[in-house]
């Protein structure tokens, strides 16, 4: 099946891309370079090299460039390779000509414009490639299989409508084995009792056997496991579990026993927090040391000549295992009694003109890398509630307390994805509440990278749902 050459496709592409890329620069290299140094030894020209890698790993992550390529069509993916290359060509400029300059490592423009063009040229000529390739081989890709499922209730009528609705998956379902046949309701289907089940397998050279009988027939169960080993059929069953959870599970074996965890959650690896805690660390760092220096007197100045009150806005909010922690702002409401309770609606009477502009930028959320630096938030996670908040949704939703298994953070998959400002209703809470957990299963360094370009990117064009 498809799925089953993903991982190599994906590698492939990969692979390909980076050889594309480096020839292109050393390429250009030899045409453009006067001098009689080879490009392997001009410790100069490496690190230029390395930021071209790095940032096209970071532009096709954005873009998703290596996610589905088997089934994306076509005109999607040159879509998605064009996306890719701008982004890469945007960062490259900004990177190389604004914060590094060209003359630190004696490149040229004319380096810079030729090595991208021609890295963009090849990269659409390999894609051309690839995708006849792919569209000539693709009856071999899909490397469907022969099954049957053994119990037609309705744990096996689900994993029948999966393979039917999902062809790629590269399963053919020949029917059903059930000692009840009025389980089945399509005649075709129904192959016999589970004691013809071995059988029939081999007389027709099925391929797997799925089976989804409960707990009740364990005897049942056993034996057919130890008959399809006998006969080098490979046995696959879905426990009763799958009732209680209607997405992907992680199983780990403690010895001979599966323990199955209702979600990933990959900052449970010790190397992962401590990637996560260094960036927090060297970014909340960098953004004091060089944006919030100047700008805070600034912002102080102003803030105190609108209206009374102190700079900073504190307040206590839920934090990683509901730990209570005080959260600061800018302060961008008028000083007011509801504010531990209310949130802020649209035309909100109680916010500033600066802190107008201070949430729309999200300004305000500033002196929340002192927080970071403290190791109270991160720069991504799930937005802190109020403590009101965090009792009052808990009790409505039933998920709502899993985003505090992580810290909070100044921005988030939910931020990014225009789920903020007031949640009037339960619904808008829980679309809230489902990205949070999306990304506590999900995360990566890379998405959080993702997340931090597209907040700043959302906080210089402007937020409409940031009041």
């Amino acid at each position: 099946m498809i799925n089953r050459h993903t991982t190599f496709f994906k590698a492939l592409n990969l692979a390909t891309d980076y050889l594309i890329l480096n020839i292109s620069m050393i390429s250009t290299y030899f045409i453009e370079d006067k001098s009689t140094v080879y490009w392997v030894n001009n410790r100069r020209y490496l690190p230029i090299v390395l930021v071209f890698n790095l940032i096209w790993l970071l532009s096709a992550n954005i873009s998703g460039l290596y996610e589905q390529v088997l089934n994306r069509d076509s005109i999607k993916t040159y879509r998605v390779v064009i996306k890719t290359y701008l982004l890469f060509v945007s960062f490259i400029c900004f990177t190389i000509l604004i914060l590094i300059g060209t003359e630190a490592y004696f490149i040229t423009r004319q380096y810079l414009f030729y090595s991208l063009a021609l890295f963009g040229f090849l990269l659409g000529f390999w894609k051309l490639i690839f995708l006849l390739m792919r569209k000539s081989e693709r009856a071999s890709l899909i490397d469907a299989r022969d099954i049957i499922i053994v119990g037609a209730g309705r744990i096996g009528y689900d994993l029948y409508n999966f393979f039917k609705q999902n062809p790629d998956a590269g399963y053919v379902t020949l029917g059903f084995f059930d000692d009840n046949p009025e389980n089945i309701r399509e005649n075709n289907l129904f192959l016999g009792g589970t004691d013809k089940c071995i059988e029939y397998v081999m007389t027709n050279k099925v391929d797997e056997i799925f089976c989804t009988l409960p707990l009740s027939e364990s005897k049942t169960i056993e034996k057919l496991m130890l008959d399809a080993d006998k006969n080098l059929i490979r046995f696959k069953f879905v426990p009763e579990y799958y009732d209680y959870a209607k997405k992907p599970t992680y199983i780990q074996s403690f010895g001979h026993i599966p323990i199955i965890s209702v979600r990933t959650e990959p900052l449970e690896n010790l190397l992962n927090r401590s990637i996560k805690r260094f960036f927090d660390i060297v970014f909340s760092l960098f953004v004091i040391v060089f944006v919030f220096s100047w700008l805070f007197p600034i912002l102080a100045l102003i803030i105190k000549l609108e209206s009374r009150g102190p700079v900073f806005f504190t307040q206590i909010r839920s934090g990683r295992d509901n730990n209570p922690f005080k959260c600061y702002k800018f302060r961008s409401m008028r000083v007011n009694n509801d504010a531990d309770q209310k949130q802020a609606t649209r035309n909100d009477q109680r916010i500033t003109k600066t802190g107008a502009f201070l949430r729309r930028t999200s300004l305000d959320e500033l002196p929340q890398f002192f927080n970071v630096l403290g190791g109270n938030m991160s720069v991504v996670g799930p937005r802190p509630h109020m403590i009101s908040h965090t009792s009052q949704y808990s009790k409505l939703i039933d998920r709502f307390m899993v985003r505090h298994f992580l810290k909070p953070g100044i921005t988030g998959w939910a931020q990014i994805k225009g789920l903020r400002g007031e949640t009037k209703t339960v619904d808008a809470m829980l679309k809230r509440v489902e990205a949070d957990v999306w990304y506590l299963e999900n995360w990566s360094f890379l998405l959080d990278l993702k997340i931090v370009f597209l907040t700043v990117r959302n906080s210089l064009k402007g937020d409409e749902n940031a009041f």
